[in-house]
């Protein structure tokens, strides 16, 4: 999008997105709205001009075409609106942030494959500007219905978050809607103006707690002599240990002190159930890809460990066989048998169709 020119937005592109902080229940009288699982997306609209900015202000501008063509469609001839891209498969009813993240691929051929394949969607939030006015500076409670009734006719894939101001129906839908695939709840001031950066709202999210195996490890970037993170796994119905994400968030020393502490499990991949065998058998390890997708020269591989030891993580949810998020370290649990480490002990939310939250903005 041209920056130079006769006619411009009142705000342009770049600009970093107004943030939120964790918090342990939900505050009383705000404006809620569900905590969507996807890309972060500020999108720029003037006239036939369209650019997608991202949470680091890149912009993802060609990795969604049929969302170009629908802000094209649905947007004012002049705006700038937060919200979020996602990709909501109704058919198994949930949000699928894994097709999500296949999206940012380098090949056009596949990102217009892809964009037929599984295409994206668009969940507003607010709205930043319209036309000539900068709408920043506005309560939220203006920006609010300024947005309402400058999509009132959108149609989907463009959508208006719900939204309420009760906060027994917050509460309602905090339960409900994880049931198809949202993460919690976001919290905002009424009258707070739009701060680009700052942790100025609130997101409550679902916190649990799961008994893991720990299989593995894998080292710290400071050196060999330091934890990385731990490699957890459960049983699945079939008595395979599934991988199903990691721990990673520990000070320095405790890094080293688990290196020590977890040398005498390491064993050979012959013996261990994450063997590179499996892996043409179907079942998911942890060397399924050996680099990140987002960083082609990182380095996945791991320390196979015995898996003996029994360690409880707290969680939000899941996302199909995995921890959607990186858990974080409760205690170990020495009184646990491995072999009870198994999906069963989970909290399944009640099902709840996505489409009727989409249909609610």
């Amino acid at each position: 999008m041209a920056h130079n020119g006769p006619v411009q937005l009142p705000v342009m592109p770049p600009i970093k997105p107004m943030l939120a902080k964790p918090v342990g229940r939900i505050p009383a009288d705000q404006h809620y709205e569900p905590k969507w699982d996807g890309f972060r997306s500020i999108i720029f609209r003037d006239g036939d001009e369209v650019e997608i900015g991202s949470r680091n202000e890149r912009p993802m501008t060609r990795y969604f075409p049929e969302v170009v063509e629908a802000v094209k469609a649905n947007f004012p001839e002049r705006a700038v609106i937060d919200g979020e891209i996602i990709i909501a498969d109704l058919g198994s009813n949930r949000l699928d942030f894994e097709a999500l993240q296949q999206r940012i691929h380098p090949a056009a051929s596949r990102v217009n494959l892809l964009s037929v394949e599984t295409p994206a969607s668009f969940v507003a939030f607010d709205l930043l500007a319209l036309g000539d006015e900068d709408l920043t500076g506005q309560p939220l409670a203006q920006r609010r219905a300024a947005l309402e009734k400058a999509l009132a006719d959108a149609r989907p894939p463009v959508h208006i978050t719900p939204a309420t101001r009760d906060t027994d129906l917050a509460a309602r839908w905090f339960e409900e809607f994880e049931g198809a695939g949202l993460d919690g709840l976001i919290a905002k001031s009424l009258d707070g103006t739009y701060q680009p950066d700052k942790r100025v709202m609130a997101k409550i999210k679902h916190e649990r707690t799961a008994d893991c195996v720990l299989a593995g490890y894998r080292v710290h970037k400071s050196g060999p002599d330091a934890i990385g993170s731990l490699l957890l796994g459960l049983y699945d119905e079939h008595g395979t240990l599934a991988s199903v994400g990691v721990v990673g968030a520990f000070p320095m020393a405790r890094r080293r002190e688990l290196f020590t502490e977890l040398q005498p499990l390491v064993t050979t991949f012959d013996d261990h159930p994450w063997a590179w065998a499996r892996q043409e058998e179907g079942n998911r390890t942890p060397r399924k890809s050996e680099t990140s997708r987002w960083n082609a020269g990182k380095d996945l591989s791991f320390v196979p460990l015995r898996p003996e030891r029994v360690v409880e993580v707290k969680y939000d949810y899941m996302e199909g066989v995995r921890f959607r998020h990186t858990t974080q370290f409760v205690r170990w649990r020495p009184d646990r048998d491995p072999s009870s480490c198994t999906y069963s002990q989970l909290e399944r939310p009640v099902r709840f169709e996505l489409d009727k939250v989409l249909t609610r903005g």
